[in-house]
């Protein structure tokens, strides 16, 4: 199978009043024409790890290779083999949405017959033909999102880095993205995805590495990964914030691990054992408890437990900002 990247031992420090490792010994192997998703909270060193791949930042240590060129030795070679969309579009404002695109593929040097078919093309693929006559500084968010991978993708690059493509965006813009990622995996672009989306992850993603604090502490599919948690789980949703603290004393006296919190979704969630005799007692305490539940359910583990589980409830952000 061919490894269309490749990184081994990458380490990065960021100097200023704190020394701060953004990563530590990460090792990587992306086959190519496959989606490879990498998760962590902010400061994990999810987007250090791309603009070292994207050769943009080099690298304290260790070494990395990209449609088979070494990104500290082959640098050009790298950059004319891959297409990137970072956290925030860089396209330019002053110029319409078509002229963008067409001034990406000049530079590419595709040809002008063959530039203008390729931006024709990425703009209705990605619902932008009606407002490709206008000045990006009139688009939507989303709408510079979307122009901004149709950038990535006019030389039909055989590597993508995607670094948190849909944050932001409206459902319909996002399911319109995850329609064109796909589509270029099944023409063998290889894809590295991160996201904060952590269905994003589970939908696209068909291998998945876990960063926390500079280092890779998971990886595997999405189903191996949530075998890591457990089979079953039992998912209690409490109908306000006080019965959220109740409900979690409760449920922690019956999984065999502690539970796992969500405060924003207030969601209890801990894995069971015992089958259904299990779950009546559980409802039997929370109706002796006095807990107001708005859901309750049994179920496999989803991608925010196997993330929760792995990297916990907070994450310390890395110096300067600039990596996550």
């Amino acid at each position: 199978m061919d490894i269309a990247i490749r990184a081994e031992g990458l380490s990065k420090r960021y100097g200023g009043k704190q020394v701060k490792d953004a990563l530590n010994g990460v090792d990587l192997s992306v086959p190519a024409g496959t989606v490879f998703g990498l998760l962590g909270p902010n400061g994990a060193g999810k987007t250090t790890t791309v603009r070292i791949l994207a050769t943009l930042l080099s690298a304290d240590g260790g070494e990395a290779s990209v449609a088979g060129f070494d990104v500290r030795r082959q640098a050009k070679e790298v950059r004319r083999h891959i297409g990137l969309t970072g956290q925030y579009a860089a396209v330019d404002e002053r110029l319409t949405g078509r002229e963008n695109l067409r001034l990406i593929g000049t530079l590419y040097h595709l040809g002008r017959a063959a530039t203008r078919a390729r931006a024709d093309e990425l703009l209705e693929r990605l619902d932008l033909t009606d407002a490709a006559g206008r000045p990006v500084k009139t688009y939507s968010g989303g709408m510079r999102r979307r122009l901004d991978l149709a950038a990535s993708l006019i030389a039909e690059p055989p590597v993508l880095f995607l670094d948190e493509p849909t944050t932001g965006l409206d459902l319909t813009s996002r399911l319109t993205l995850w329609e064109v990622i796909r589509s270029q995996v099944s023409r063998g672009v290889t894809v590295l995805l991160t996201t904060q989306y952590l269905e994003e992850a589970d939908q696209l993603a068909d291998h998945i590495a876990v960063l926390n604090d500079g280092a890779v502490v998971a990886e595997g599919t999405p189903d191996e990964l949530k075998d890591r948690v457990g089979d079953d789980r039992l998912r209690v949703t409490a109908a306000s914030a006080d019965d959220l603290v109740v409900l979690t004393k409760v449920l922690s006296r019956f999984g065999v691990d502690e539970p796992l919190v969500d405060e924003e979704k207030k969601t209890v969630s801990v894995p069971m054992t015992e089958g259904v005799g299990g779950i009546a007692t559980v409802a039997t305490e929370l109706t002796r408890a006095g807990i107001a539940v708005a859901d309750f359910r049994l179920s496999r583990p989803s991608m925010d437990e196997v993330f929760l589980s792995l990297t916990g409830p907070t994450a310390q952000p890395v110096t300067e900002g600039a990596a996550t």
